[in-house]
């Protein structure tokens, strides 16, 4: 069946990750919210509805035979019946597959699914709820099983959760275990890929949930892992490491100390001592050494995020810090609970940073400047240099966006 997967106007409550993906790129336990969709909605044909300054992207990353059917960005429907499902969605279970025209309704009225044939309907009706788009809830009305993200903040709190759906889902069957002199708990419940190297004094304890280690990553001495975690393809975990319950470490990362509940995607480092916990970082981002997110108040009170002019109100009496995208911290660095530290940031200030950092910021302790997207462009060539990639046009159109879509989300 033809599946839509659409943004909608709630992008900006993702920042700072969301700047520079759609929504549905996020990752959660050990893929992204469109590969877990995907999964569980099996289409025979995708159509993804983005904001137009990330159909580029789109293209790229996604339409290149990423999937084993076609994809689209930003066509409208076509008079084929189609599923349309918010970007927003996360599956913990299967939901029967109805082909009847429905539609399921959120909080505040919102559409969050809907089965429909209409053709014309485009991404325009979804991001700005034109009469035509809400018009859709005038159809019968259906249950839906799956949870809606509001925040960041709710990937994080999920995480363990979609770690474990992933290991039962996925089906992963543990292979031949590396021989070594390390230890596991709950072997049947430790799963590792080809190519990953164990080194001696290892724990991976999966009593509590899978420990998922995928292709060519590395896990250096004596370091301990409590599952439910997951360390992504050609990553390092450093010697001494613990990687506490609720991690998931994406592709090419280098992480060390301590992680806690945390979500970090790829080619990012943390590489020395220092914690983080309920957090979510980016990708490029690196950790100076010594880097801490504090992630509960001495009140022990709900941790509040502040972006721009807005506060939100999370819930959460844990939580640490939402990182975006090439952001770079200086040795010894103390983010406080519930900071925000936009894309592109660099804190090189040996005082306690603000709550509130916006995108392509440059903070020291003279105050804040801004950091020229010229001069952010040409370290992330450096950084890209150094993991053997190759800048793209298509990566600098990416920065030029994420500017744009900060000024709006960070108001």
């Amino acid at each position: 069946m033809h599946v839509v997967i659409f943004e909608g106007s709630k992008w900006h409550t993702f920042a700072p990750l969301s700047l520079s993906r759609p929504v549905f790129c996020l990752a959660s336990g050990t893929s992204t919210l469109l590969e877990k969709q995907v999964r569980h909605l099996r289409p025979s044909r995708l159509t993804l509805w983005v904001r137009p300054g990330l159909a580029d992207y789109c293209r790229r990353e996604l339409c290149g035979g990423k999937f084993n059917f076609p994809v689209a960005v930003n066509q409208p429907l076509d008079d084929e019946m189609a599923i349309i499902a918010s970007g927003r969605t996360l599956h913990f279970s299967d939901d029967e597959p109805v082909k009847e025209p429905c539609v399921t309704l959120e909080e505040g009225n919102l559409i969050r699914k809907a089965v429909v044939k209409m053709p014309g309907l485009g991404p325009d009706d979804a991001m700005h709820r034109s009469d035509r788009w809400l018009q859709l809830r005038d159809l019968p009305k259906a249950d839906e099983q799956a949870r809606m993200a509001d925040h960041v903040w709710d990937l994080i709190s999920w995480n363990e959760e979609s770690l474990m759906e992933d290991f039962v889902a996925l089906g992963r069957e543990p292979g031949s275990k590396p021989t070594g002199p390390y230890h596991l708990v709950n072997d049947e419940d430790v799963w590792i890929a080809q190519g990953v190297r164990v080194e001696p004094g290892v724990v991976l304890d999966a009593s509590k949930g899978p420990v998922m280690l995928a292709a060519g990553c590395s896990i250096g001495a004596n370091a301990v892992l409590k599952g439910p975690c997951f360390v992504g393809a050609n990553s390092q975990v450093k010697p001494l490491a613990i990687i506490h319950a609720g991690t998931s470490i994406g592709p090419v990362c280098k992480v060390g100390g301590e992680i806690n509940n945390s979500i970090i995607t790829g080619y990012s480092n943390k590489s020395h001592e220092g914690y983080v916990g309920d957090s979510y970082i980016g990708e490029w981002v690196n950790l100076g050494a010594g880097t801490t997110t504090s992630n509960l108040k001495n009140t022990y009170s709900p941790v509040s995020v502040r972006v721009g002019s807005q506060t939100y109100e999370t819930g959460r009496r844990t939580l640490g810090s939402l990182i975006g995208d090439h952001v770079k911290t200086a040795v010894g660095t103390r983010l406080m609970s519930g900071s925000y530290v936009g894309y592109s940031s660099m804190l090189a200030t040996s005082a306690i940073p603000p709550t509130f950092v916006p995108s392509f910021s440059f903070l020291t302790d003279r105050g804040r400047e801004d950091y020229r997207p010229d001069k952010a462009i040409e370290v992330m060539k450096a950084a890209y240099a150094r993991r053997s990639r190759v800048w793209q046009p298509e990566d600098e159109s990416t920065v030029r966006y994420a500017r744009q879509a900060a000024a709006e989300a960070e108001k």
